[in-house]
């Protein structure tokens, strides 16, 4: 079984959280640390990368906090792996390897990858919340009173 890095799941499970429960104000980080218990410097870290990345948005300000920077819709699971995963030049190929590993085992991992990214390319936030609120989790958007004129 392939197994996901912690930063992966908390940059999924944080950019879910501004999507499902943040509503009309931004979400801010204590908000989605206290909901979803992601260690403050694992969020704050991957929100600066999303935010680089054009996934989110910064809002500066006492009620300033992180939303998406486009529709939900329009941000898929593969998106927010390659920015959370993304391994400098440098770190990609500096192992020495032997023959076996270079002709059959690295190409193997690298068709893997590419069926794993092409699965999760599909797969949007939208589809993510839809499927949180099939499950009967609550959302705070739902909870918080608007008092808009």
């Amino acid at each position: 079984m392939l197994k996901i890095s912690k930063k992966l799941m908390y940059a999924l499970e944080a950019v879910v959280d501004i999507s499902y429960n943040s509503g009309v104000e931004p979400a801010q980080s204590r908000e989605i640390n206290h909901r979803q218990g992601i260690p403050q410097r694992y969020l704050e870290q991957v929100m600066q990368k999303l935010v680089r990345a054009g996934v989110l948005k910064g809002v500066r300000g006492p009620r300033g906090g992180y939303r998406l920077a486009r529709e939900r819709r329009r941000i898929t699971v593969g998106e927010v792996a390659r920015v959370v995963n993304e391994i400098p030049d440098s770190e990609k190929n500096n192992t020495p390897s032997s023959e076996l590993a270079e002709k059959v085992m690295r190409p193997l991992w690298i068709e893997i990858e590419h069926g794993v990214m092409e699965q999760l390319n599909t797969i949007t936030i939208e589809d993510l919340c839809r499927r949180a609120h099939a499950r009967g989790i609550e959302s705070a958007a739902n909870t918080k009173a608007h008092f808009d004129i």
